[in-house]
């Protein structure tokens, strides 16, 4: 793939839900070129979401690299989301196996806001908790999603949360302090096309613009399987013989 400078893939999220890639973009639009090309390479061909850049960044640094598209991000135009594609067999977010849906979302050239980084005001009804994740990207819990299915997009459209880009909305506010529990949580609980809310989306010229702020509804689903937790006292034993067995 001679337009892409580098790529990697998010174990945090399985692999196949995150992927990220430094491409070139030496006229208009290359950029999505590349990002065309990854999503038909392979077993990339089972990416969910693509984030491109074409400064050159540590992608293994998800909060740097999150932050450095957020604050080059066009929502009307560098947004694109395409349903009724194929998803991992793994991926449970559709609610069916190997339907689904996959965007590209693209920060290009130099940076054009400054990011908030702390919340500042009054939250909507539905809302308990909010916390940053990184510069632009606001972590929110509130009601289930059984309780309010629509709370992605009356928050999206609220007018409470202009001042960022992204808002995911998470069930436990705590999952933006850790980059790992934040990558599993958000990416593999989200369905692009059903769960991506927009303040406005318009369709032009068969190409819909976006407008920010964008909140992801990554709450848990009714047709979610439940997490797996190991036993206390599994743990317990564990961490107690671990040096008999990894010694």
């Amino acid at each position: 793939m001679p337009a892409v400078r580098d790529l990697w893939s998010y174990g945090e999220t399985g692999f196949h839900s995150l992927a990220a890639a430094v491409v070139k973009d030496r006229y208009a639009r290359e950029a999505l070129s590349a990002g065309f090309r990854i999503l038909g390479e392979g077993q990339l061909t089972l990416t969910k979401f693509l984030l491109l850049t074409d400064t050159p960044q540590d992608l293994r640094d998800f909060r740097s690299l999150f932050e450095h598209i957020l604050a080059r991000v066009e929502w009307e135009r560098d947004l694109f989301i395409f349903g009724q594609t194929a998803f991992d067999t793994l991926d449970y977010a559709s609610g069916k196996i190997n339907h689904g849906s996959k965007a590209i979302l693209m920060g290009l050239g130099e940076a054009k806001r400054e990011l908030a980084r702390e919340f500042r005001g009054s939250l909507p009804t539905g809302v308990d908790r909010a916390e940053a994740f990184c510069g632009g990207c606001l972590v929110v819990q509130g009601s289930s999603y059984i309780d309010e299915p629509d709370l992605g997009s009356r928050l999206a459209k609220s007018g409470a949360f202009d001042d960022w880009q992204a808002v995911v909305i998470l069930d436990d506010a705590d999952l933006a302090k850790s980059a790992e529990k934040f990558l599993w949580a958000t990416w593999t609980r989200f369905d692009p096309a059903m769960h991506i809310h927009a303040r406005e989306a318009l369709l032009q010229n068969n190409h819909i613009k976006y407008s920010g702020p964008i909140v992801i509804d990554s709450r848990m689903k009714p047709w979610y399987p439940k997490e797996v937790e190991v036993k206390p006292e599994i743990a317990k034993l564990v961490d107690r013989r671990w040096s008999e067995y990894f010694d």
